[in-house]
């Protein structure tokens, strides 16, 4: 069995991608969701793509970039981009987010402050902690009201109990282990205050992985690495620590992911962009997409005494 190198590099092909899609789209017609004409279309379209193999390039190696230095180049971009996470992220936030009794707030992983301005909003004390200095300076630029610090989700910079309530967005999914994070958030909290951790679920169905191709701020590209847990990983990690679920939110994708805008084209060189892909094979992509969880959203109470 072959499996990946020693050195993390992975290998990723424009067409295996879209012919990964095409496959789950298959599957969820042969259990029933589509027709004799869908399923006829999609080999039909299997066939084309491979008829066009050469225009879509060679497979790329694609070595491991350190998590922080993928976010310190993704800072400069980030807020501007069409990131479907994020109206989901917001959606699901808003009302927990009115929800949290007054006090202070950790924004764990705060990225560019982007939940700490929504809880500044809110009349909240907040404090944000990141790894990235590029997405803490443009934090510090946004949200000048809270108080931002270099920090890690499994090593946070603050007092034991230091404040009511934890919020973590859009970054589990780079934490092999959830344990350690659970843990640090169930000792700077306290007793009764909430735990709202929004995670990604992946682009990748079926497998464990999520990696998500970055450069970093000198040009080096690689991937930065991410994990799809599942939903007893959290409950595994959570309970322990004295967590009681209160509330678990998905956010599903709709039945179009494709803009209808964009066309299928030329590919950027490089390890291949799976937005400039999805509009090789369109209806596989919807159809593989649609009602899929992009995000799940925990509300968690701690609660040691149980």
């Amino acid at each position: 069995m072959s499996e990946t190198p020693a050195d993390g590099t992975i290998h990723q092909h424009p067409l295996a991608y879209l012919l990964g899609l095409e496959g789950v789209a298959l599957m969820r017609a042969f259990a029933g969701e589509h027709d004799r004409a869908f399923t006829e279309a999609r080999l039909a379209e299997v066939r084309a793509l491979l008829d066009r193999a050469e225009e879509l390039g060679p497979g790329v190696d694609v070595a491991p970039l350190p998590v922080v230095d993928g976010y310190d180049g993704w800072a400069t971009t980030y807020d501007g981009e069409d990131n479907g996470c994020f109206p989901m992220r917001d959606d699901l936030l808003a009302p927990l987010l009115d929800a949290l009794a007054p006090g202070p707030v950790l924004d764990a992983a705060c990225g560019t402050g982007a939940v700490s301005a929504q809880l500044v909003a809110r009349g909240h004390e907040v404090i944000g902690i990141d790894l990235s200095e590029g997405m803490l300076s443009r934090a510090r630029a946004a949200v000048p009201q809270a108080r931002f610090e270099h920090g890690a989700l499994t090593a946070m910079p603050l007092a034991d109990g230091a404040v009511r309530h934890v919020v973590c967005s859009l970054a589990l999914t780079h934490l092999p282990d959830l344990a350690p994070f659970f843990a640090e958030a169930a000792r700077v909290m306290r007793p009764g205050g909430r735990l709202i951790a929004l995670d990604t679920r992946t682009h990748f169905l079926g497998s464990p992985r999520y990696p998500l191709v970055k450069t970093a701020p000198d040009g080096r590209v690689g991937y930065v690495e991410g994990h799809h847990h599942g939903l007893g990983d959290y409950l595994r990690a959570a309970v322990p620590q004295g967590f009681v679920v209160r509330q678990c939110l998905e956010g599903c994708h709709g039945e179009r992911t494709v803009d209808p805008a964009h066309e299928a084209g030329p590919l950027t060189p490089g390890p291949p962009n799976i937005w400039e892909l999805h509009p090789w094979a369109r209806e596989a992509t919807d159809a593989a997409k649609a009602g899929q969880a992009g995000v799940v959203c925990w509300v968690f109470e701690l609660r040691p005494e149980v």
